[in-house]
C-alpha cells in the first residue's frame, strides 16, 4: 500500500510538472515566434508602402522585384540578400508566390516572406529573408526540448525523494498501527487462553472455585485492556469540553487518593505546586494525566522513599509538571521507548499487570494539548515532565 501511494504521489507530481513544463515553453515559444513575426511583417510592409531604404535602414535581408505588363523581371532594391542576383530562381520564387493565391504569406521551402503590392507600370513583389527567424525559431526548440528533459528528469528525482519524506509519516503510522494490532492480539490472547483453559477445567474436573477465580481475574485484565484501548482511541478522535481551568486545583485534587496508596506501600508523597496556573485543557483528560503519572510513580518507585510532585511555571507561556519517584534507574532505550503503546522496560511492568498503555495514553493526552511529555532518569531517580500551554491572562 505504501508503495502505491508513492507511485501516485510521483505520477500526480510529475503530471503537473510536465503540464507547468509545456505551459511555460508553450508561451516562450509563442511570443518568441510572435515577436520575430511581427518584425518581419513590419519590415514587409515598410518596403511595401515605402520602398527600400537606404543600407542599414532594416535588420532582416530583403529585395524587391518588380514586373511589366509584358512579364518581365527587375530587381528593383536588395538588402544583403545574397540570393536576390540568382535570376534563373526568381521565377520559380514569383511563380510560387503567384500560387499561394494571397497577396502576403510565407515561402516555406524558400525561407521567404513575401508582399504584392502595385508599382507603376506593373506591379512589386517584396520579399524578406525569414531564415535567421526560423533558425531561431528551430534553436529555441532545441533548447527548450533539452531544458524540458533535464527539468523532468531533475524533477522526477526531486519527487521521488518528496515521495519518500511525504509518505513517511503514513509509513510510520501503518507500521505502528500493524504493531498496535499485533500487541493488542497478543495481549488479548494470554487472558483468553486462561479464561478457556479454566472452562474446560470446570468441564472436566468439576473445580469451579478456583478456575472462577482465575476466570474472574482475567476477565478483569482483559476489561482494563480493553478501557485502556477505548481511552486511546478516544484520545486519537480529537478532545472535547476544552475549558479554561485552575490546573493547580486539578493537581491538588488528583493527589488526595493517592495519599494513602503510597503511605500503604512505605512510600511518602510530597506536593510542591505553584497557585493560580490557569490553562486551557479538558479537565477529565488532565486529571487522567496526573493520575497515569502517580499510578506509575507508586507502581514503580522503590520504598522507602519520597516521590515529589511539583507544578511550577517557566516563563510566560508554560507550566511543567514534574513526577519524580526513587527507583531502578531507566536507560536510554527505555527513555526513548517508554511512551510508545505497550511498551515494558522492565519484568516489573508485567508482574504489577500493566500493558504499558497508560504513559502512552498520557502522550496523547498531552499532545492533543499542544504540550510535550518527556522523562528523565538521574542519580537513581527517574521524573516524567509535562509541559502546557498556559493562559494568556494567567500572570506571574
Amino acid at each position: 500500500m505504501i508503495r502505491r501511494l508513492r507511485v501516485k504521489f510521483v505520477c500526480i507530481n510529475m503530471a503537473l510538472v510536465t503540464v507547468m513544463l509545456c505551459v511555460i515553453f508553450g508561451t516562450v515559444l509563442r511570443f518568441t515566434r510572435e515577436n520575430l513575426e511581427a518584425k518581419s511583417v513590419n519590415q514587409l510592409n515598410a518596403l511595401a508602402m515605402e520602398g527600400p531604404k537606404p543600407p542599414g535602414s532594416y535588420n532582416l535581408p530583403y529585395f524587391i522585384v518588380q514586373t511589366d505588363r509584358w512579364g518581365g523581371t527587375l530587381v528593383t532594391g536588395s538588402g544583403s540578400y545574397q540570393q536576390a542576383a540568382d535570376v534563373e530562381a526568381l521565377p520559380e520564387i514569383l511563380t510560387a508566390a503567384l500560387d499561394t493565391g494571397e497577396i502576403s504569406g510565407v515561402l516555406p521551402a524558400y525561407q521567404l516572406r513575401f508582399r504584392l503590392a502595385p508599382a507603376p507600370g506593373g506591379r512589386k513583389f517584396v520579399f524578406v529573408d525569414i531564415s535567421s527567424e526560423v533558425s531561431t525559431l528551430e534553436g529555441l526548440v532545441q533548447n527548450c526540448i533539452l531544458t524540458g528533459c533535464l527539468a523532468f528528469a531533475a524533477f522526477l528525482v526531486i519527487s521521488l525523494l518528496l515521495a519518500r519524506w511525504a509518505v513517511k509519516p503514513v509509513d510510520r503510522a501503518w507500521q505502528q498501527q500493524r504493531q498496535f494490532v499485533a500487541d493488542a492480539s497478543h495481549e488479548l490472547k494470554t487472558p483468553l487462553t486462561v479464561i478457556l483453559t479454566n472452562a474446560e477445567l470446570m468441564q472436566d474436573t468439576g473445580d469451579t472455585v478456583r478456575a472462577r477465580e482465575n476466570i474472574l481475574i482475567m476477565a478483569r485484565q482483559m476489561r482494563g485492556l480493553v478501557e485502556n484501548l477505548l481511552d486511546l482511541a478516544r484520545v486519537d478522535n480529537g478532545l472535547a469540553g476544552m475549558e479554561q481551568l485552575d490546573f493547580s486545583r486539578l493537581v491538588s485534587d488528583a493527589l488526595l487518593p493517592f495519599e494513602p496508596v503510597f503511605f500503604e506501600r512505605g512510600l511518602e508523597l510530597s506536593g510542591e505546586l505553584a497557585e493560580g496556573i490557569q490553562i486551557q485543557g479538558s479537565p477529565d483528560h488532565l486529571r487522567q494525566v496526573a493520575e497515569i503519572l502517580l499510578d506509575n510513580a507508586q507502581k514503580y518507585a522503590v520504598p522507602p522513599g519520597t516521590v515529589t510532585v511539583r507544578l511550577e511555571r517557566t516563563g510566560g507561556k508554560s507550566c511543567v509538571l514534574s513526577v519524580s519517584d526513587p527507583g531502578d534507574p531507566l536507560s536510554k532505550t527505555d527513555l526513548q521507548n517508554i511512551f510508545k503503546r505497550f511498551y515494558r522496560a522492565d519484568e516489573a511492568r508485567s508482574r504489577n499487570g500493566s500493558y504499558g498503555l497508560g504513559l502512552a495514553i498520557a502522550e496523547s493526552i498531552v499532545t492533543a494539548h499542544r504540550g510535550k511529555i518527556w522523562a528523565e532518569s538521574e542519580n537513581g531517580t527517574n521524573t516524567f515532565f509535562v509541559r502546557l500551554p498556559v493562559c494568556r491572562e494567567a500572570k506571574p
